[in-house]
C-alpha cells in the first residue's frame, strides 16, 4: 500500500521458542507514540479493546471491527472486552469511557450472496442508564433500503468540524 503518512502494523505469533511475539496491545501503544491524526484497528477480540478506548478517549479519532451479530450486540461487547485486560479494569469505569468515545456503530450483515451490506447504524449519544450504555437507531434496512429512523447522531459538532453537514447529508 503507497498512501503517504501511513504506517501499516501486524502482529506476529511467537515462534517455536516461544520468542518474538508482538501483540496487538502493543501495536496500538506504539501507534500512539507516532502522534497519528487517526488510528484504524483491524479487529478487537480480546484485552487490547482497553488500549483502543483509552486512545479514543485521549481524542484520536479511529476505528475498529468488531464480530457481533447486531450493532446493539457490537456496544455490549465493546463494554465486556476491556475487562479481560485486568482485575483493576471494572465496569464503572469502562461503561462511560465507551459512552463517550463511541459515536457510531455500523453494522454490516452478509446479504447471503457474500456481499456485506449496512444493516443498521447505531448512535452513541455519551450517557449511560441503570448500567448500560444509551444508544439510538439512526439507519436501519427495511425492505432492503437502508433507511433513516428520524434520529440524528449525537456530536453534531464533531462532524461539523470534520466537515459534514447532518441536515445537508440527510436532507432534513
Amino acid at each position: 500500500m503507497s498512501l503517504p503518512d501511513v504506517v501499516a502494523m501486524q502482529t506476529r505469533q511467537p515462534n517455536l521458542e516461544g520468542q518474538g511475539e508482538i501483540r496487538q496491545r502493543r501495536l496500538i501503544k506504539e501507534a500512539l507514540r507516532m502522534r497519528p491524526n487517526r488510528i484504524i484497528v483491524g479487529e478487537v477480540r480480546q484485552e487490547e479493546c482497553l488500549d483502543l478506548l483509552l486512545a479514543l478517549n485521549s481524542g484520536f479519532p479511529g476505528m475498529t471491527s468488531i464480530h457481533a451479530n447486531s450493532a446493539r450486540e457490537a456496544l455490549v461487547k465493546l463494554t465486556t472486552l476491556p475487562l479481560l485486560a485486568g482485575e483493576n479494569v471494572s465496569h464503572r469505569f469502562i461503561l462511560p469511557t465507551v459512552a463517550s468515545t463511541i459515536d457510531l456503530i455500523v453494522f454490516l450483515a452478509s446479504d447471503g450472496r457474500g456481499r456485506r451490506r449496512v444493516e443498521e447504524v447505531l448512535a452513541v449519544p455519551g450517557r449511560v442508564e441503570e448500567d448500560q450504555v444509551e444508544a439510538g437507531l439512526v439507519f436501519r434496512r427495511f425492505d432492503g433500503m437502508l433507511t433513516w429512523t428520524g434520529e440524528y447522531p449525537p456530536h453534531v459538532d464533531r462532524f461539523r468540524a470534520s466537515g459534514y453537514d447532518l441536515v445537508e447529508v440527510l436532507g432534513a
